[in-house]
């Protein structure tokens, strides 16, 4: 390794993804692997271990999510860049994770040519979307213009389906819920199988996972605490 070479680490959950990625960086001359990781714990003491300048992050580490780590790292580490990978929907996921501190999001679909391209524009300290994502948030932001609304998914659902949604992101249970909310815990699963439906989610594990990303979302929204 030389000062000329960045530093790049990968956390996946999928070996033989990760082997894959690991291939790529290693086939590039100005880069270098300085680490790799399955899960979040491990991804968390690799990175303090390795200090990478760019992250390769998967979205989805087994029954957890990549947001918990991408906001550690954005409080831990505000330098280091993060390309996430995902074989979830970009149009979902994409815009969210830039504004939470991602510089790019990458299907996991995509060919490697256009990796290796994103992956440079990171380094570069820019931010990389794909054509079609970033025709779409454009068109997103033209209509923003002539009509106030947020172009929220989320504001499809009803405010009691909201509530539970909320509470849904905040790790909350089924009977903690119904108590909360003074519902059937009957009724409580009714509302997430009609919040399914109307976010095109397949599975409940999907609803708990863009539920909590939701939910950090927020609270990355919210504004900051006057310094006393």
């Amino acid at each position: 390794m030389n000062e000329m070479q960045t530093r790049v680490a990968i956390v996946d959950d999928h070996p033989l993804v990760r082997e894959g990625l690991k291939q790529m960086v290693s086939g590039l001359s100005d880069l270098v692997l300085v680490g790799e990781a399955g899960d979040i714990l491990n991804g968390r003491k690799m990175i303090e271990q390795s200090a990478p300048d760019v992250l390769i992050l998967d979205l989805t580490l087994g029954v957890d999510s990549g947001i918990g780590l991408l906001g550690w790292i954005r409080e831990h580490y505000p330098q280091m860049r993060i390309m996430v990978l995902s074989m979830q929907d970009e149009a979902m996921h994409a815009e969210r994770l830039l504004r939470l501190g991602a510089s790019a999001y990458v299907m996991k679909s995509a060919a490697e040519s256009d990796l290796v391209a994103a992956l440079r524009k990171v380094i570069k300290g820019q931010r990389h979307l794909s054509e079609a994502m970033h025709e779409r948030l454009l068109s997103s932001s033209l209509r923003s213009q002539s009509k106030p609304a947020a172009d929220d998914p989320v504001s499809v659902l009803t405010e009691r389906e909201r509530e539970v949604f909320a509470l849904i992101g905040k790790g909350v249970g089924t009977r903690q819920i119904a108590d909360e909310l003074i519902l059937s815990m009957k009724t409580v699963d009714a509302h997430r199988r009609h919040m399914r439906e109307k976010l095109n989610l397949r599975t409940t594990s999907e609803l708990v996972r863009y539920a909590t990303e939701w939910v950090t979302t927020q609270v990355a929204h919210l504004p900051e605490t006057p310094a006393h």
